[in-house]
């Protein structure tokens, strides 16, 4: 029997190593397709791209690994079945469980090395080729001044040139305008032919220009008001520019604007970043609770204490017969008291400013409580604004850390999928297992971006969503080994 497992063993893990290697290109490819305008007429170098290239293939590793097991385990399955090979180990009272086991046994190492990569190498990986890829698409394309139109490349410069020689050199009809002198008009200068060239060293763009003239008004850009401002008008017959090109090379940040995303994280630094994220919650609903207590208090003894602030709700409930009145108000009453003058019962009375005579204290009174409520509501909207951030981003993180595993579990759902499917359709190659896998694979990965929306639409608890795709894979997985150990069809018609 161990010679079995051996033997079994050397045929998984060829196409184990060829399937994944395959699938990982592809991935590759396709993330960086989505890239491709960010990246192309940049000037990056081949380094550049080899080292965007390594990054990215470490984070998708985790991605391929199930793509590997379940077309290697239909693969294997599949052959030993064509040949009569799994039909002869039956016949010989081996179950179908007991001959998976080698393969069981390498797909835990799998599942292993996939959480080993989620939770050390991809967040480094991920945090590197974020930091380059932000680099490169910051990046301005590379110079190229076209005739009949206006060039913005460089920085407050817009450069409009009307001819240029086939040398690329000399060029005609010259239009710049300069706005360097922020808040003012530009300065803006003609010329009717000129030459340009790059400094020896490559790092500066130097242009002449001959019989122009030189514009410039000191009013303020955009001014509408009918003030007369100095204009200046200065003709030469030579005038030099030298362009800085050190704004067109590469700059690679510094990694520590990424190093908070949750995709990052390893997983002590997400459960970190979870506790965070509820103290912040709680100190904003904690802080709005006592801003709104600045304005509002209650007369009975038993709203003495601060109600505490359920979901979704600004402020507490004031009982009919309750009555709030304005802490401020009440300040300044003390300080300087407001003749009041009732007449008739209180209940007969539109609103409070009715029993104040004096038409600008009821004015004053008015502003003041439109002002707080303007004031509360605007403090309320940013607290919910913020609030909701945040837990949005404690859902990504709470997904995130699950998805580690449930993304390292798929790979042994997945072969208790590909070797029983392998088992019944007794087919091997690359045709029917490449066939297999891509429904399979799809149906996960579009499991896993439909109850990832649903977790940050706050529908399901990104726990949940986090495990959903396993958890409907799974029993998918079982009735397959269920069908191929009772050597039954997949549907009886």
């Amino acid at each position: 029997m161990k010679k079995i497992d051996q033997l079994l063993i050397r045929s998984f893990i060829p196409p184990f190593i060829l399937t994944f290697l395959v699938a990982l290109f592809v991935l590759i490819m396709q993330f960086l397709w989505l890239h491709i305008e960010d990246i192309i007429g940049k000037g990056v170098g081949f380094v550049v791209i080899i080292e965007l290239f390594f990054y990215l293939s470490i984070s998708l590793i985790p991605l391929a690994l199930p793509i590997a097991v379940i077309i290697s385990s239909v693969m294997v399955m599949g052959n030993l079945t064509e040949r009569y090979e799994l039909t002869s180990l039956k016949s010989a009272g081996i179950p179908l469980i007991r001959i998976m086991l080698p393969m069981i046994y390498f797909t835990s190492a799998v599942m292993l090395c996939s959480i080993l990569f989620s939770n050390y190498l991809i967040p480094l990986a991920n945090l590197q080729y974020k930091t380059r890829l932000a680099d490169i698409s910051r990046q301005k394309m590379a110079l190229s001044l076209e005739t009949g139109v206006f060039n913005d490349d460089f920085k407050d410069m817009a450069i409009h040139i009307g001819k240029k020689d086939s040398d690329g050199r000399h060029i005609e009809d010259v239009i710049i305008h300069d706005y360097s002198n922020k808040g003012s008009e530009p300065m803006r200068i003609l010329a009717d032919k000129g030459e340009m060239h790059v400094s020896a060293d490559g790092k500066h763009l130097v242009m002449n220009l001959f019989d122009g003239v030189q514009y410039q008004e000191t009013g303020q850009l955009g001014s509408k008001e009918n003030k007369a401002y100095p204009f200046s008008r200065t003709s030469f017959q030579q005038w030099n520019k030298v362009f800085d090109l050190s704004e067109f090379d590469l700059k690679l940040n510094d990694t520590e604007k990424y190093n908070e995303h949750y995709a990052m994280l390893s997983v002590p630094q997400l459960q970190a970043g979870i506790d965070t994220l509820d103290k912040k919650i709680n100190t904003k609903i904690s802080k709005m609770g006592e801003h709104f207590n600045q304005y509002i208090i209650f007369e009975s003894d038993t709203f003495s204490k601060k109600p505490p602030i359920k979901k979704r709700e600004i402020l507490p409930k004031t009982p009919l017969n309750k009555k709030p009145i304005s802490k401020v108000a009440k300040t300044k009453n003390e300080a300087s008291p407001l003749v009041q003058k009732i007449e008739k019962p209180l209940a007969q009375y539109l609103n409070i400013t009715e029993t104040f005579e004096q038409e600008k204290v009821q004015e004053d009174l008015t502003s003041k409580a439109k002002s707080f409520a303007l004031n509360i509501n605007n403090k309320a909207h940013l607290t919910e604004h913020q609030i909701y951030k945040d837990l949005e981003n404690r859902v990504k993180h709470i997904y995130e850390l699950n998805f580690k595993f449930s993304l390292a579990l798929s790979c042994c759902i997945f072969l208790f999928i590909g070797a029983p499917m392998g088992a019944i359709v007794r087919k091997g190659g690359f045709g029917y297992p490449i066939l297999i896998a891509i429904i399979f694979f799809m149906v996960y990965i579009v499991l896993n971006v439909l109850f990832k929306k649903l977790a940050e639409s706050f529908m399901i608890p990104p726990l949940l969503a986090a495990w959903s795709p396993c958890l409907i894979l799974l029993p998918i997985g079982l009735f397959l080994t269920y069908k191929a150990m009772k050597d039954q069809e997949l549907f009886r018609v």
